[in-house]
């Protein structure tokens, strides 16, 4: 524990420190049961979009083989990400990426010589993009809700394990080294007093 000074000033501080962090905990463990809550969404939220991508990757498998069969420029060129836009949210306090919108560019093709499935397939491949980005949107969001977690919980125990009990015990500390201080002062002014009365009853 670090050294600390016995005064009244002293004192004073300690309680206005202790008053602080005891009004400061209470918000602090509301945002941490705020931010628990939120990670634990956010995780259902992951394993739920990581279902729907296999799902869909599942139903790509199929079209997948047929690109495939087709020259491999021609089928680079069919699809492109024009824009992939985000917005933000702000979630107990922090701001996380969330996802707003998709263009896709699909390069005009003969749809004479194209095959029939061709459509079904860019709306596949589409769809499959579309999901992965909105995976990696959520994984980043519940990373950052994590370390936020993180930092709360440190703060969190920080001030129940370590500020308010040393504050605590410097008070306790000052409190025992003032009273005896008081106490010594008062026997020393019994003592003065008892020796004055001595020597005015000699002086008689």
């Amino acid at each position: 524990m670090a050294k600390i000074k016995l005064t009244k000033n002293e004192l004073k501080h300690q309680r206005d420190a202790l008053r602080r962090f005891e009004r400061y905990l209470p918000t602090l463990q509301l945002k941490k049961q705020q931010l628990q809550l939120e990670v634990r969404q956010g995780r259902e939220r992951l394993a739920d979009a990581h279902r729907q991508a296999e799902a869909l990757a599942a139903e790509c498998l199929p079209s997948q083989g047929l690109f495939a069969m087709m020259p491999p420029e021609l089928a680079e060129k069919l699809l492109a990400v024009n824009e992939f836009r985000t917005g933000s949210r702000n979630i107990a306090g922090i701001d996380v990426p969330v996802f707003e919108a998709l263009d896709v560019a699909v390069a005009p093709y003969d749809l004479f010589e194209a095959p029939v499935w061709l459509d079904d397939a860019l709306d596949l491949v589409r769809r499959q993009t579309e999901a992965q980005l909105k995976l990696s949107l959520l994984e980043e969001q519940l990373s950052r809700l994590e370390e936020e977690l993180r930092v709360v919980s440190q703060r969190v125990n920080l001030f129940e394990k370590v500020k308010i009990p040393d504050a605590q015990e410097n008070i306790r500390r000052i409190n025992i080294y003032l009273g005896d201080q008081q106490t010594n002062s008062v026997g020393r002014s019994k003592i003065a007093k008892a020796k004055c009365q001595a020597r005015d009853a000699e002086a008689m």
